[in-house]
């Protein structure tokens, strides 16, 4: 099985090239830009059996800025790699987002749950996920949250439990909200259970791929500190005090219902967030 991974040098792009090893085409921006259907005519030679497409418009903030980049790359960019992935007789993933939804639920939602993005964001990605699921004869939406690798997040210059760390570690308050609860998923358990996912072969559609369980950013960063055994202080704010350009849901946690179907589970959060820490932070004791 030949895997092409587009966005390759990103957070979760970097940690499935590192697991589907020699099966893995590695494409970074370099390569092609899924924006640009002539670029992607690359994945004509390269003939690969499934293209996943990480390539993404990430800043949530600024993409109520400039809704149009947002679109260009999350939701044009997943036309233009259905279309290819057609064309090449590829299996097409598209990996989408929690953001999809608007979080007044109040419990994980479920794949059969009906969608309503709150910013340009998930508006842009739920669009995508309507173009992979539209123009693509073989395809799988794939929707993870609140992302977390050794890799960092590109997009954003770094992930949020460096920018934890890195603020402890220069002794600054750290203040995070405590009434917005999502489900942290280490990339690295994504890259492993997708490569399963593909080799099982399961029916077409939209498929949830989370760490079990949830909680809020407080308890989370709260979490990564008892974890490391640091002394640090963290206070509760809520999200009304924060100053942001896009609304974000309250409640977007995900189960993953269909997954556990298959007989695929994923590990508890803490357990993922243990293991990541342990491998990857070198910062000393404060």
């Amino acid at each position: 099985m030949k895997v092409a991974v587009i966005g390759a040098n990103g957070q979760l792009g970097t940690d499935l090239v590192e697991v589907f090893g020699e099966e893995a085409i590695p494409l970074t921006h370099k390569d092609l830009d899924v924006t640009d259907f002539e670029s992607l005519k690359i994945l004509k030679e390269l003939k690969p059996d499934v293209i996943i497409n990480t390539a993404a418009y990430v800043r949530v903030d600024d993409a109520e800025l400039y809704p149009e980049k947002a679109f260009q790359v999350n939701s044009i960019g997943a036309l233009n790699v259905a279309k290819i992935a057609n064309e090449i007789d590829a299996v097409n993933v598209y990996i989408s987002t929690d953001y999809v939804f608007d979080g007044t639920k109040g419990e994980p939602y479920s794949e059969e749950d009906v969608p309503n993005p709150l910013s340009v964001y998930g508006l842009s990605k739920y669009a995508g996920e309507i173009f992979t699921r539209n123009y693509s004869t073989k395809y799988y939406i794939i929707r993870v949250a609140s992302l977390y690798g050794k890799a960092g997040a590109s997009g954003k210059g770094g992930n949020f439990i460096e920018f934890m760390i890195q603020k402890a570690k220069n002794r600054e308050e750290i203040r995070v909200v405590d009434d917005v609860f999502m489900s942290p998923t280490y990339t690295k358990d994504v890259a492993i259970t997708l490569k399963r996912f593909l080799e099982l072969k399961p029916k077409w559609g939209v498929y949830h791929m989370v760490d079990e369980g949830y909680c809020s950013w407080y308890e989370f960063t709260k979490a990564i500190f008892e974890i490391l055994g640091w002394d640090v202080e963290v206070k509760p704010i809520k999200s009304s005090e924060l100053k942001r350009l896009a609304k974000r849901p309250r409640f977007s946690a995900l189960e993953n219902e269909k997954l556990e179907k298959l007989g695929l589970r994923m590990r508890h959060w803490k357990e993922a967030l243990r293991e990541y820490l342990k491998e990857g932070v070198q910062f000393p004791k404060v």
